[in-house]
């Protein structure tokens, strides 16, 4: 194949959150599987790449150097580099479509991929919780995967989820985080229970809770997170009588002595924080803090900031434990109460 003609089969996406040199290695892998690179094939130069693809040369130099480790790819000095292996196939070719990036994020995207293992391929996208942005993504993808991992967090539109996600053929579907409603047929899910399990994170810390008389939950107008929550929020503290009220603007709310803040966004927390310390007020004896999703830096906050989270890790190797398995089950992750200082 003329090196000109290469540049049909290589491309980068910029939408995609995938590393480019991943991108560029995957893109030649797919190539190759596909028999539109065959066998002692060479390919552009670093110069080359870096010039077509607008990518630095680290990073088409990196990409070589995966494919070299995959035993695909082998070069001559002075000549160039070219496929050594063209039966190099591998099983599993998987789109991660994830709401945003974030800490807990990052925790469930490197145990999936370490738990997949190297012989899957993996691409990576993020819709900031836009469903016009999903849909365009989804419909624009430039091959077909053997399986569709998403997290379906959108601010606006939940109700025309479903109908995009069913547009995916069941038995490549896994959805990650949260179920979808008219989502039909079989197909893989790991999932939390939202209302379940803030009920039972809440009265796991109902001691702790007692020195309070009220509970706020900071849910923003305009939030991705489900509405369970609130209902579980409410059938606590309608059950151990708090008062309580959902809060949507923690920066307009007044915060009194004797009331324990919920939040759920990482914004509010830090909102949160700078206020009761601005007010003088002691965290964890006159205002408790509990914070949504645990992350490293929470067990050092002001000595400890308490948290409710799902187990992170755990959603990510379960996810791609069925696909290893091919397995269409849906399975719930486990939700914990970790008690710092801070209620």
């Amino acid at each position: 194949m003329k090196l000109s003609g290469m540049f049909e089969h290589i491309h980068i996406n910029e939408y995609s959150a995938t590393p480019k040199y991943l991108q560029l290695a995957n893109a030649i892998v797919t190539a190759v599987e596909t028999g539109k690179i065959k066998k002692d094939d060479m390919l552009p130069s670093i110069n080359e790449l870096s010039y077509v693809l607008e990518i630095s040369r680290d990073t088409a130099e990196k990409g070589y150097k995966y494919l070299k480790q995959l035993g695909v790819l082998g070069s001559v000095p002075g000549k160039g580099y070219y496929i050594t292996n063209a039966d190099f196939k591998r099983k599993l070719q998987i789109v991660l479509f994830f709401n945003k990036l974030s800490a807990h994020k990052k925790i469930v995207y490197d145990a999936f991929v370490q738990a997949i293992g190297s012989d899957a391929a993996v691409d990576f996208y993020v819709y900031n919780n836009d469903l016009s942005l999903f849909r365009k993504l989804l419909q624009n993808l430039r091959q077909e995967y053997t399986h569709y991992v998403i997290i379906p967090h959108f601010i606006e539109g939940r109700d025309k989820a479903s109908e995009i996600i069913n547009t995916i053929p069941k038995d490549k579907l896994v959805l990650l985080d949260k179920l979808v409603p008219d989502v039909d047929g079989e197909y893989a899910a790991v999932y939390e229970d939202f209302e379940k399990d803030i009920y039972h994170a809440l009265e796991q810390a109902k001691e702790q809770l007692s020195k309070y008389h009220t509970l706020k939950l900071i849910f923003p107008d305009k939030s991705y997170f489900p509405k369970g929550i609130i209902k579980g929020f409410y059938r606590f503290c309608q059950q151990y009588a708090f008062n309580h009220l959902l809060v949507s603007d923690i920066l307009e709310e007044p915060i009194s002595e004797g009331e324990v803040y919920i939040n759920l966004m990482e914004d509010d927390l830090v909102k949160l924080l700078d206020r009761v310390i601005s007010l003088k007020l002691q965290i964890g004896r006159q205002v408790g803090i509990i914070s949504y999703n645990e992350t490293p830096l929470k067990k050092f906050i002001l000595n400890g900031i308490t948290t409710i989270s799902t187990d992170f890790k755990r959603m990510g190797e379960v996810a791609a434990q069925l696909i290893l398995d091919n397995s269409k089950r849906h399975e719930g992750v486990p939700f914990y109460l970790t008690l710092r200082p801070s209620i």
